[in-house]
């Protein structure tokens, strides 16, 4: 009787989704796995630029992917690849009459170009301008609430929160029903909270931040250098959350550089 073989793990079985499989790169990304944090800071580049993900775009085929790998063992959920580590996403808009760009790259390699119909994007002070708007320090926290939504506040959101909201205001205060006192509450209640579906989550407490703010402004460097700096003091880890309020404002930070 023949001895039957084993069967190899799933993980051997299958490669990984590169993005040379999905994407028209080549060099040393082509070669990469994608991971999920890579798609995680695709997903808030997008959100901070265009509002949204768009469905069928680069952030959504990268989520796809990532979840494969995996689901395939192949990655661990808090991956992130070097290239993306080292040289981050963008996301860039060219306005043109009737019709924005969108130009996606990971590193220096660009993954994704197409045009979005419409009139040009609305700056934060409510005018239009013929090239890429800054984002502000609210659209960041916007944007945590739509990547980041369903994670419950912890004591280093809301550190984060009430940095991001002096940096944006100027006013070294927590106000009383502005977004970081609602953000030190949430922190607070979810410590006592025993079910997690009890807890308050960041998308509630972010979501229409821009409207909780008495003021906001754009993001800076050194405004992200504060947010990053509170979020690290107040986490036992001493990291920052992937897709967390730090991340944001820093790559809202990041892109407004090249504006």
């Amino acid at each position: 009787m023949s001895q039957q073989q084993p069967q190899r793990p799933q993980a051997e079985q299958q490669e990984p989704v590169k993005y040379g499989d999905v994407f028209p790169v080549s060099g040393d990304l082509a070669s990469k796995p994608i991971k999920p944090q890579d798609a995680s800071l695709m997903q808030s580049a997008e959100n901070l630029v265009i509002g949204r993900t768009p469905k069928g775009g680069v952030a959504a085929t990268m989520q796809s992917a990532a979840a494969t790998n995996e689901r395939t063992g192949h990655v661990g959920h808090d991956d992130v690849t070097d290239i993306t580590k080292d040289r981050g996403v963008t996301v860039t808009e060219t306005d043109l009459p009737g019709r924005s760009i969108i130009t996606e790259a990971v590193g220096d390699e660009v993954v994704g170009q197409y045009t979005l119909p419409g009139a040009p994007m609305t700056t934060a002070a409510g005018g239009t301008g013929d090239g890429p708007h800054p984002i502000t320090i609210g659209e960041a926290l916007e944007a945590t609430a739509m990547v980041s939504g369903d994670k419950p506040v912890d004591q280093s959101d809301a550190a984060a929160i009430q940095a991001a909201e002096v940096r944006a205001t100027g006013l070294n205060v927590n106000i009383p029903g502005g977004v970081g006192a609602e953000a030190q509450s949430a922190a607070n209640v979810n410590e006592r909270a025993i079910r997690d579906e009890d807890k308050v989550t960041l998308g509630e407490v972010l979501t229409d931040a821009t409207a909780k703010l008495v003021r906001d402004k754009p993001a800076t460097r050194r405004d992200a250098e504060r947010v990053v700096g509170a979020e690290l003091r107040n986490n036992s880890n001493v990291s920052t959350h992937p897709g967390g309020v730090a991340a944001a404002v820093t790559e809202a930070a990041r892109l407004n550089q090249n504006i």
